[in-house]
């Protein structure tokens, strides 16, 4: 394990402090950056999304992919936590802080708007950011590709009926360019960029080029990664700094709810006997959130402004801090899967 990832935490934590004080220091320069986006998908953030996962993208063996079929139980894990428990538990958790714990400290309206955007971050479930937590965890690139690929699928058909049955409404407008964009920048390209990398450079009886090319890679993976997590809390320093009691009230159910489900994802893989390279990965994809569709969603039901909204950026601040301390924990108890 190299330097950045023996002290990713602490990486990821001056990252944290900066972005905020950056933001604070030069909001005009964080504006400009976040008015480059197409569709609500911001494309510097796309840019160093791609230089995360791309590195994991050329380890897809196209020949091994066709033995995901043989070990079903991976994909049914991901599927049952993402469609069938997350989202519902996600309502639940809202409901029970913003109209009960916390009813005496939100106003009705705004608590409701929480509720609305807590909701939309449970029916998104990650389309990017779960290559790198694949990775940092040794996942199976193969399988990771797999599960991703078929959640992707889903959304489409499941995103606006399942929100629509939570949040009570049937007039939900899905962006589809937010979710059809997204999917071709963090899969489609950087999948199809991996594949001729490789094609160039692996051989049957010498993988050296490949190997070499990889390791001079992985370090850039992770620069990505910290550099990324800067633009987030940049771009939303003036909302930490301005409203930190909301971020807070928000952050505590989120909190419960993202541990929570990988609690109950990871059980579930240990009764499954499932490998730890598929579990992993698996528990991550349901633990973890595709905060631009939710972001974009929220903007376009209840506005800008908007506690919904509001909701879905304290989802994208708590996420990457929380994925790192699972990623942490899923490593230091590998042995449990052997």
């Amino acid at each position: 394990m190299g330097l950045f990832e023996r002290y990713l935490s602490v990486w990821v934590g001056l990252a944290i402090l900066t972005g905020i004080f950056a933001g604070s220091l030069s909001p005009a320069f964080f504006a400009s950056i976040a008015h480059l986006e197409y569709a609500h998908v911001n494309l510097v953030i796309a840019g160093l999304i791609w230089l995360m996962i791309y590195p994991m993208m050329v380890q897809v063996d196209f020949s091994s992919i066709r033995d995901v079929g043989k070990k079903p139980k991976g994909l049914l894990l991901t599927l049952v936590i993402n469609w069938l428990i997350k989202p519902f538990t996600m309502a639940l958790l809202g409901w029970l802080f913003f109209k009960g714990l916390f009813a005496d400290l939100v106003d009705p309206q705004t608590a409701t708007e929480y509720i609305a955007g807590m909701i939309l971050l449970g029916v998104a479930p990650c389309t990017a950011m779960v290559f790198v937590w694949s990775q940092l965890t040794r996942g199976d690139a193969n399988y990771t590709l797999v599960q991703v690929s078929i959640n992707d699928l889903i959304m489409i058909f499941a995103f606006a009926p399942v929100a629509g049955l939570l949040l009570g409404v049937t007039d939900i407008t899905v962006p589809w360019n937010t979710l059809l964009l997204s999917v071709v920048l963090y899969v489609l390209i950087p999948l199809l960029a991996g594949i001729v990398t490789r094609k160039k450079l692996d051989r049957v009886d010498d993988h050296s080029r490949l190997n070499s090319f990889l390791a001079t890679m992985k370090p850039w993976s992770i620069v990505g990664l910290l550099a990324t997590i800067v633009l987030l809390f940049g771009l939303q320093s003036e909302t930490i700094l301005s409203q930190p009691e909301a971020i807070v009230l928000i952050a505590i159910p989120l909190l419960l709810q993202t541990y929570g489900i990988f609690a109950i994802a990871y059980l579930l893989a240990r009764r499954l006997k499932l490998p730890h390279n598929i579990a992993a990965p698996a528990c991550m994809i349901g633990t973890s959130n595709f905060f631009e569709l939710a972001v974009a969603v929220a903007i376009s039901l209840f506005g800008l402004h908007s506690g919904a909204a509001l909701a879905t950026v304290v989802g994208v601040l708590v996420e990457v801090p929380v994925m790192l301390s699972l990623v942490w924990f899923a490593n230091r108890t590998r042995h449990w899967f052997e």
